[in-house]
């Protein structure tokens, strides 16, 4: 269990997974699921869930976080971290123009962790499976000499025909993005800061103030279901789509990549929030590159064919950013003034140089 959690309920008696069993652990967290979907026909309990989608075709993605390397729990609270690794995998559902409908959860568990502790790590879970409407049917847990493992896998459903890829772009297309962007990555480096500071002075406590906004984004996503809706609810089907997990960098060059075509992004159209401007101006960096190369904000970046754009701008919560090129011609990042310079994927690296 993390020491701060210890420290906090060093007089309450914790329950170690040991005593529990790996069965028990699950008879335990399993125990109230109510499923929401017709679609699952049998959940948890048994060898495998069962699943009917009438005819609809499924979506399928898988999301695979780890201790150090994810996210650190000296700063990430269990609840948090649990609400948001449901919502990376259900992101990349809505990426794909599909609603989501149930999800997997399976665990890798070091000995530090307790029954109590896993009790907050599943409220997280459970808690984004109600807002999402999606049911848990079933998962895996296993020991971990290394800390903690979180694999969860979502599925949806679609209608035939429907479905938004990454390699359907074309020249023309507007380039579009939900939300804002970089106050991930901000939130990141604010709580970064505070932990090297309390390194130093264990005795210190933490300044949060002033930095509500980019630490939620941060510990506690929101995938976009609401622009999902409200795309549909508008009438706009987009041409490519991509959620934004590893910087919008790389999303747009990976959408060029695959549809065959260029883009030049406006970078006075990026949509940056007060607070992350703020937060660059403090730690000395440029808003802009945060925005291109910060990632983990689950935004959608989609492109959207121009004779829509009469009912796009119906939409709210959507920034036209850019546009799609023939694909002779470069990715390139148009500044305030009058020059450009080319894209180069810069954002999150699972295997960086040492």
């Amino acid at each position: 269990m993390p020491k701060k959690q210890k420290m906090t309920d060093s007089k309450k008696k914790l329950t170690t997974l040991k005593e529990l069993g790996e069965f028990g652990l699950i008879d335990k967290l399993t125990k109230d699921i109510k499923l929401k979907h017709p679609s699952t026909i049998k959940g948890v309990g048994d060898d495998a869930a069962v699943l009917d989608y009438s005819g609809k075709q499924q979506v399928v993605t898988t999301d695979l976080l780890v201790e150090g390397i994810h996210f650190d729990l000296m700063y990430t609270p269990l609840k948090h971290l649990g609400y948001k690794a449901v919502v990376v995998n259900l992101s990349d559902v809505f990426a794909m123009n599909a609603t989501p409908k149930q999800i997997t959860v399976s665990l890798a568990l070091s000995g530090k962790f307790s029954l109590e502790a896993v009790e907050q790590l599943y409220e997280g879970i459970y808690k984004a499976c109600e807002h999402y409407q999606v049911d848990l049917i079933g998962g895996d847990t296993t020991s971990s000499v290394t800390g903690l493992c979180i694999s969860i896998t979502a599925l949806g459903e679609i209608e035939k025909g429907k479905a938004v890829y990454r390699n359907t772009a074309k020249s023309g297309d507007l380039i579009c993005v939900s939300g804002d962007l970089g106050a991930a990555y901000a939130g990141l480096q604010i709580l970064k800061r505070e932990k090297e500071v309390f390194l130093v002075n264990p005795s210190s406590q933490p300044d949060m103030s002033g930095y509500d906004y980019v630490l939620e984004r941060q510990l506690k996503p929101e995938a976009r279901k609401d622009i999902f809706e409200s795309l549909q609810k508008a009438g706009v089907i987009p041409t490519a789509m991509i959620d934004i997990s590893d910087g919008l960098s790389s999303e747009i060059l990976h959408i060029c990549k695959q549809s065959g075509c260029g883009a030049k992004i406006m970078e006075g159209n990026l949509p940056i929030d007060v607070q992350t401007i703020q937060v660059a101006e403090e730690l000395n960096m440029d808003p802009t590159l945060l925005a291109m190369n910060g990632g983990e904000d689950y935004e959608l970046l989609f492109t959207v064919n121009p004779n829509d754009a009469e009912r796009l701008y119906e939409v709210e919560g959507i920034s036209v950013i850019g546009e799609i090129l023939p694909k002779e011609q470069e990715v390139r990042l148009f500044g305030r003034g009058e020059g450009s310079t080319m894209i180069q994927a810069q954002g999150w690296n699972a295997y960086p140089e040492k």
